[in-house]
């Protein structure tokens, strides 16, 4: 995993126009941005180039418009949100072609220390087909390239590797390099006991990463949807619960590998479930790990709560991707807040793998407790899993 990568303090801005990949892919509810953490998230490489006299570029794609100009999906409401962060005017260069004659003039313009947002790159459909051409367009305006979108660091698009080949100097923003910093530490060099907890519904969306942490945990603890596969391969009765067949026999092969590996790994040992799926449901919890016939698990129950709660508790390092049950819900929210509160309590160093663990940690008011809460749900998995991304792979080495 390439960790050592150039960033914004290693190289001169000033007076350069610098090309700024951020993540501005935020929730818009009638045009008005109804959740600010990846505006904030950029603030600190905004603000040191502009203190650095560089003329700023900021570029990001926003929701799905599919390579067409969708109003709803334009990036003006976040120019004029990002206005008043920052005390000062980000000039919107509203092109539906992203690199037109609004964003040639306004670039032209620019003095040192000013700022110009382009609109959407996705309205664009040679974006997410990393196409010359469009590469070449967005390079065409500046000397310099930071990179600061961790959360799109696992696609190879033209606003995030294509640009690179066409600017010679590519380098992180403080975001990414925080990534690198703590993701990667905890992969490759964490302080033991390390401690990995995985949740969400599927276990088909963790293979890798199952199987790429149990070479470096001392302990792996599965709840969340994922875990009634495992159990069930135990030959657990889990009712209605989620389960995917066809992956049976891989929970069975990661069993056997942590104990091959000398990895413990954990599994609900009580449960909490109801007649349905439903926000009203009446909670009931398990004896042991078997759940009646036309019942469906909802939640970890108490007895695991602590069984994972000490596991936590002696841990140096966490990582934490998955709620333990459907925490949307307050009856089945308990397994993901005892989660959440152990590690806010820990001295550990304490990493959420960004998605919906990122979410139900700052819903429940924990999030200024972590170490650390990655910005982006695929490419922290990923990165987990081992994989390089291509959006990091693509910038400058020391």
């Amino acid at each position: 995993m390439q960790l050592n990568k150039k960033t914004v303090e290693d190289i001169e801005v000033r007076g350069k126009k610098v090309l700024v990949r951020c993540d501005f892919n935020v929730p818009l509810k009638g045009g008005v941005i109804t959740d600010e953490n990846r505006l904030v998230g950029a603030m600190p490489t905004i603000k040191y180039l502009v203190e650095n006299g560089a003329k700023v570029i900021l570029c990001s794609h926003l929701g799905k418009p599919k390579g067409e100009p969708k109003p709803e999906l334009s990036l003006a409401p976040v120019a004029k949100r990002l206005s008043e962060m920052l005390g000062k005017e980000v000039v919107f260069a509203k092109d539906d072609n992203v690199v037109g004659e609004n964003a040639k003039k306004a670039v032209e313009a620019m003095k040192d220390g000013e700022i110009v947002l382009l609109e959407n790159t996705r309205y664009r459909k040679e974006e997410t087909k990393n196409v010359e051409t469009f590469s070449k367009e967005l390079a065409s305006l500046a000397d310099v390239f930071v990179n600061d979108a961790f959360g799109t660091a696992h696609r190879a698009h033209c606003s995030t590797v294509g640009v690179t080949e066409f600017i010679d100097t590519s380098v992180c923003g403080y975001l990414i390099q925080k990534e690198l910093k703590f993701l990667g530490n905890a992969v490759e060099n964490p302080q033991r006991p390390f401690v990995a907890i995985l949740g969400g519904a599927k276990v088909s969306d963790k293979l890798g990463v199952i199987n790429n942490l149990l070479d470096k945990v001392d302990t792996l603890i599965i709840g969340g949807g994922m875990a009634y596969t495992f159990l069930k391969s135990l030959g657990h009765e889990i009712g209605n619960s989620l389960l995917e067949q066809d992956k049976m026999e891989y929970a069975k092969e990661m069993m056997k590998k942590a104990e091959d590996k000398g990895v413990k790994l954990l599994l609900p040992i009580d449960i909490t479930y109801a007649k349905q799926f439903g926000e009203n449901e009446t909670p009931i919890i398990s004896e042991g790990r078997d759940i009646p016939s036309d019942h469906e698990g909802l939640d970890i129950g108490p007895k695991t709560r602590q069984l994972f709660a000490s596991a936590i508790g002696e841990a140096k390092t966490v990582v934490w991707n998955g709620p333990m049950g459907v925490f949307e819900f307050a009856n089945f929210a308990k397994g993901t807040h005892a989660i959440a509160k152990t590690m806010s309590e820990s001295n550990a160093t304490t990493i959420i793998g960004g998605g919906d663990s990122a979410a139900a940690v700052n819903q429940l008011g924990f999030g200024d407790k972590m170490t650390h809460i990655s910005t982006g749900g695929g490419a922290s998995l990923e990165f987990l899993e081992g994989k390089e991304l291509p959006g990091i792979a693509a910038l400058n080495d020391k």
